[in-house]
């Protein structure tokens, strides 16, 4: 058997022998396969390499996370939340043994060509054998839920034992994907500051659940996402501002990392395959069936498989209008297909030629409670405000449609979406603390802030303050995690309350 050489091609053109890794043995299973979170392995290549860049006799190294700003009309806030899940996921107790360490050498030896000085891994056992694998960091945040403006502190980091000041930046990888779900939850917010404005200036009364705007944008974007952690972690988000969802992961990441035992909920609806399997001249009859197979409560049925307005008329408002009118409940009409906003108009009009309307208190056309309509193709934030105002210009109250979103939910964005940043501050060196600041003569917008910094509320604004001339009687940034240990642990209900300011 011939043994197979490996080389490594380095910057100068010479060529360098590796060792071979392991074999990755391909095998057949009937279990899925395992996989095991090593913190040691949780960073970008390069920050394995920064323990030898810093100022000789450095202890301490303190970042800070922020939100430089959006480019979005009207995007001017950020509603903190996510953090806690990847602590609780990723950090807490004991997360750095031997055999995590010995893999993270072995396979950082391979990644860099042969050098296993590449690797601190001295420092990582210190963290073992001095800290018991804890990581020696404390961090502090802003509440989840408080919404706060863009270009302001959102949490610190500093390593608490002098000779891990590498810690601290190892960590950004991780914990800068706290953008996702903050993203999410600002975005998600911002649609429901848009739909409340619709629904007040068109005589909504009713806003206790489940009235209101808590199920008035469902998320459909579980199948649209790039993994289940983003489905849970940008599910979640969303349920910080409403109610609906069809993404389970999220409801389970409520559950077990926020303490809430069910935060979203859901209806029976039916999808294309489920009446167009009836066939063309099926289609009435598979409508039926709906209504007769949930007899009460709210039940959504797609309803563009062949003509829409075909459906609304002779189905909904001919054949089925007695069931629909005398059930217990709800029909909401989903149209999938046509141009935005006209479809929306078009099947409420038709709806209303056969149901009727009321007025609200400000003169617009409402259904009667027996039937609405959900829009779910083509949502985002601004089609879900073109689409409110035509149907107010048009003389329709907003409490007469719900949306479903998904890729554009949770999907259509990224991390310079709010443009969120991780940048050490300040460092004590030799004793000696050290303002630490960023400031490109290329790019003045990223230009990042000086010092040991507190968040404060001055004359009812919310400021950063920089260069350790704060108050820290007056800090908001709360210590959320020390050493290991989880100090704060929000609830998701508190959580809600906090996001709702300005509604």
């Amino acid at each position: 058997q011939v043994a197979s050489v490996r080389h490594v091609c380095d910057a100068r053109g010479n060529f360098a022998r590796i060792p071979t890794p392991k074999p990755l043995v391909a095998a057949m299973s009937s279990q899925p396969e395992p996989w095991t979170e090593n913190i040691v392995l949780m960073s970008d290549s390069y920050k394995v390499s920064h323990y030898k860049q810093y100022p000789a006799g450095t202890e301490y190294v303190y970042s800070y996370f922020e939100s430089r700003g959006c480019d979005n009309e009207g995007w001017d806030s950020v509603c903190f939340f996510g953090l806690q899940y990847f602590l609780k996921r990723y950090m807490l107790g004991q997360v750095v043994t031997q055999a995590k360490i010995d893999e993270a050498a072995e396979l950082y030896e391979a990644h860099f060509g042969g050098d296993k000085a590449m690797f601190y891994k001295e420092g990582w056992q210190h963290i073992l054998e001095k800290n018991g694998g804890k990581l020696p960091v404390e961090i502090k945040c802003v509440p989840e839920g408080m919404v706060i403006p863009n270009k302001t502190v959102l949490f610190t980091m500093v390593n608490t034992d002098p000779k891990c000041y590498w810690l601290t930046n190892f960590l950004e990888t991780l914990l800068v994907q706290v953008w996702y779900p903050m993203t999410v939850c600002s975005n998600s917010r911002f649609q429901k500051l848009s739909i409340h404005k619709y629904m007040k200036k068109t005589g909504n009364t009713e806003w206790a659940t489940p009235g209101g705007v808590g199920f008035k944008l469902h998320d459909f974007g579980f199948r649209g996402v790039s993994s289940v952690e983003s489905a849970a972690t940008g599910g979640v988000a969303h349920l910080v501002n409403f109610l609906g969802t069809d993404t389970m992961s999220a409801v389970v990441c409520a559950r077990e990392f926020y303490g809430e035992p069910t935060a979203g909920f859901s209806i029976p609806a039916s999808e294309h395959s489920t009446i167009t399997s009836w066939g063309r001249e099926g289609e009435c009859n598979a409508m039926k069936n709906m209504l007769e197979k949930y007899p009460k409560g709210i039940v959504a049925c797609v309803s563009d498989s062949y003509n829409i307005f075909k459906a609304c008329e002779d189905y909904w408002g001919g054949e089925l209008k007695s069931m629909i009118e005398q059930r217990e409940g709800m029909l909401v009409v989903r149209p999938d297909s046509g141009e935005l906003p006209d479809i929306v108009l078009q099947v409420l009009e038709k709806l209303e030629g056969r149901f009727g309307s009321t007025k609200t208190p400000t003169g617009h056309k409402l259904l009667p409670p027996c039937i609405r309509v959900i829009q779910g193709d083509g949502i985002d934030i601004k089609s879900l405000d073109m689409i409110l105002k035509a149907m107010t210009d048009k003389g329709w109250a907003a409490d007469n449609l719900a949306f479903g979103s998904g890729g554009a939910l949770l999907q259509k964005l990224h991390r310079d979406t709010q443009k969120v940043a991780f940048k050490c501050s300040f460092a004590v060196v030799n004793g000696e603390g050290v303002d630490v600041v960023k400031d490109p003569i290329t790019d003045p917008g990223k230009k990042s802030k000086k010092g040991r910094l507190t968040l404060e509320l001055q004359d009812g604004k919310w400021v950063t303050t920089v260069e350790g001339q704060g108050d820290a009687s007056k800090d908001q940034l709360v210590t959320v995690f020390k050493d290991g240990v989880l100090l704060v642990d929000a609830k998701f209900a508190t959580i809600r309350e906090r996001s709702n300011c300005g509604l």
